[in-house]
């Protein structure tokens, strides 16, 4: 009986943890657990459903802390993993196989740094410790490949003259329309065409088992963003935005674009929230201050990180070696990496649904 109230005592300490920084604890998430009692030695294992390896020491640090300090408990060993579930509303009907989770990345206007975010959302969902694959849907601005140090000569594999094979960089998966095409070539192409070719590249693509599928689509709520909600089952959506007034007002376009065709906001970045002066330390909001904390608190979500307006961001993206691999010890990565916490921590949370997104 003692053994018994005892681990319930601990099941409760497990239950009830606020994973950090994060504002959720692990009955929230409906984390699993098992606990095991042995004389005065405890086993814990933990399974949540979102990648967390940045977390790893601390949650398991803190729950052993909590755990030793029962009366009756010397030693506790903790394990923590992560199982990541799909919550593809179609399953197996969707036409990306192999693919778990969506996530589109939108900007209701161009120059917030959209694509930045979404290869630096990808690779730290890949330091996180999922698998992951990013798709570049900007048809006629293609920009994942010089961001993840592609060269121009190099195409994909092709299997059986249909399918391609991702290319594979930084430990992450991707395919773009300008790994097909020159640097200097122009998609001179109308809309339908365009999205015929989006439609391609989603259904002939042999991703390999991903846990994420980033699509960085290009800004704006037009044909591309239409054919996505239409044909592709997507999990949830970040909407990137700057500061200022203008682009708040297309980010808005953007999340009532997501609203309509009932595909979930999973957050708001903040790009370009303040710049420090290299020289003198001086810091300033150049674009506006908290104007992604107020959108996002307007439509009931939630802002999953602000980015800096900084030098070494735009220099390492523009080299092949975005920040989250160039330093990924550094603040600006640490900020990427709790972003694609918390966007993964939105899908799993995110109760399961038969339901197909339909285009209103």
């Amino acid at each position: 009986m003692v053994g018994l109230l005892k681990k319930k005592s601990i099941e409760k300490i497990v239950a009830s943890y606020e994973l950090p920084g994060l504002g959720a604890s692990v009955r929230d998430i409906g984390g699993h657990y098992q606990v095991e009692i042995k004389g005065r030695h405890c086993k814990l294992a933990l399974t949540l459903d979102f990648p967390c390896e940045g977390l790893r020491s601390v949650i398991t640090s803190d729950l052993e802390k909590a755990v030793s300090a029962l009366a009756g408990i010397d030693e506790v060993d903790v394990s923590l993993n992560a199982t990541i579930f799909s919550h593809v509303p179609c399953g197996d009907k969707s036409p990306m196989r192999n693919v778990k989770n969506i996530i589109a990345v939108a900007s209701g206007k161009g120059g917030v740094g959209k694509s930045t975010t979404s290869v630096n959302l990808a690779l730290a969902l890949s330091q996180e410790g999922a698998r992951v694959g990013i798709l570049d849907a900007d048809i006629y601005g293609p920009s994942i490949p010089m961001m993840l140090g592609i060269s121009d000569d190099i195409r994909p594999e092709q299997v059986d003259g249909k399918y391609f094979k991702p290319i594979v960089r930084h430990g992450i998966q991707s395919l773009s329309m300008g790994n097909l095409v020159t640097e200097s070539t122009p998609v001179v192409w109308r809309g339908p065409k365009a999205s015929g070719a989006l439609l391609q590249l989603c259904q002939q693509t042999l991703w390999d088992d991903l846990d994420y599928l980033i699509i960085d689509l290009p800004p704006g709520t037009g044909d591309i963003q239409l054919t996505l909600a239409q044909n592709i089952p997507v999990t949830g959506a970040v909407v990137v935005t700057t500061p200022q007034d203008i682009a708040l007002l297309d980010a808005q376009k953007a999340i009532e674009m997501f609203a309509k065709v009932h595909i979930p906001i999973l957050g708001v970045v903040e790009n370009m929230s303040v710049h420090t002066c290299s020289a003198c330390g001086h810091t300033e909001h150049i674009f506006g201050q908290e104007g992604g904390a107020r959108i996002a608190d307007s439509y009931e979500t939630v802002l999953l990180g602000a980015l800096p307006l900084s030098i070494s961001i735009r220099e390492q993206v523009d080299g092949g070696n975005p920040s989250v691999v160039a330093d990924p010890d550094g603040e600006i990565a640490q900020a990427y990496r709790m972003i694609a916490r918390r966007a993964a921590l939105g899908i799993a949370l995110m109760e399961k649904s038969n339901a197909i997104p339909t285009v209103s």
